[in-house]
C-alpha cells in the first residue's frame, strides 16, 4: 500500500486554479468549521500564529478530505520532519532566497538516499502508524514543497530557485516583498512587480501563488498566472463580521 495521494499536488500539476484560506486561530474547532466551507485547500499557519506541533496535529485530524498546507516558521529540517510525520503532505516555507536553500528544503522533505528526512514514519500518523507498509518508498512523490518568494534576493535568484527539482510551487508574499523594497504592498509599482513575477513563475510551469484579502487584487493575480490563490484569512473574516455586527447596534 502506497502513501496517500496528495490531491493538492495532483491538481497543481493538472493546472487547476485552487482557492484557499489562511487559518491562524490555531484551534481545531474553527478549523473544522472552515473545512465545511468548500475551499480547495486550507493553510495552517505556523509562522505568524500561535501554532505548534500539537495544535497542528489537532487541526489536521479534523480537516477530513480538505487538502492541508502547513506553513512553518522557517526551513528547519527538524520541523519539516515533524509536520510530515504528523500527516501533512504539503508545506510552505517562508523566506526562500536562493537555489541552495531550496535544494536543502527538498532534501529535508525526502527520505534517504534522495534526502535527509529521518526514517521513523512507521511510528507516525503519516503512515497510519505502520499500516502503510510502502510509506517510506512512496511518500516522496506525494510531498508538495511550496517556497515563499518575498525578498529582493529571492527575485534576483528566482530562475535558479524555480529550476530546483522538487519545488512544486512558488508563493509570493506581497507584504514582506514590499517591506524589503521599503514600500507598501498597496504601492502600484509593487503590485505591478508582483503580477509580473507571477507571470514569470507561471511561464516556467511551476505553480504560482499569492495571498490577498482584496478580491480585485486576486482577480488580477489570477489573470497574471497565479493558480494557488490565498483569498481569505479566518481572523480577518471573523473580525470583520464581528465588527460589522457590533456596528449595527452601536
Amino acid at each position: 500500500m502506497p502513501a496517500p495521494k496528495n490531491l493538492l499536488k495532483a491538481r497543481m500539476k493538472a493546472g487547476d486554479v485552487l482557492a484557499g484560506c489562511w487559518l491562524s486561530l490555531a484551534n481545531p474547532y474553527t478549523t473544522e468549521v472552515a473545512a465545511t466551507a468548500g475551499f480547495d485547500w486550507l493553510l495552517l499557519d505556523g509562522e505568524h500564529s500561535p501554532n505548534d506541533i500539537p495544535t497542528l496535529l489537532a487541526q489536521l485530524q479534523v480537516m477530513g478530505d480538505v487538502p492541508a498546507v502547513v506553513r512553518l516558521p522557517d526551513g528547519d529540517p527538524v520541523k519539516i520532519k515533524q509536520v510530515l510525520d504528523i500527516g501533512a503532505q504539503s508545506i510552505l516555507i517562508p523566506m526562500v532566497n536562493s537555489a541552495e536553500e531550496a535544494e536543502t528544503l527538498v532534501r529535508a522533505c525526502r527520505f534517504p538516499p534522495a534526502g535527509t528526512r529521518g526514517v521513523g514514519a512507521f511510528l507516525a500518523r503519516a503512515s497510519r502508524f505502520g499500516a502503510i507498509p510502502d510509506y517510506v518508498a512512496t511518500a516522496d512523490a506525494e510531498t508538495c514543497l511550496i517556497v515563499q518568494i518575498e525578498s529582493r534576493a529571492a527575485l534576483y535568484n528566482l530562475d535558479a530557485i524555480l529550476a530546483v527539482e522538487g519545488v512544486d510551487a512558488a508563493f509570493i508574499g506581497p507584504a514582506d516583498l514590499a517591506a524589503d523594497f521599503g514600500r507598501s504592498p498597496s504601492d502600484p509599482e509593487m503590485r505591478s512587480l508582483v503580477m509580473k513575477t507571477l507571470t514569470r513563475i507561471d511561464a516556467t510551469g511551476c505553480c504560482a501563488g499569492v495571498f490577498s484579502i482584496d478580491p480585485d487584487y486576486m482577480r488580477e493575480a489570477k489573470d497574471a498566472g497565479a493558480r494557488f490563490l490565498g483569498v481569505g484569512a479566518d481572523i480577518t473574516l471573523l473580525a470583520d463580521a464581528l465588527r460589522a455586527r457590533a456596528g449595527e447596534w452601536a
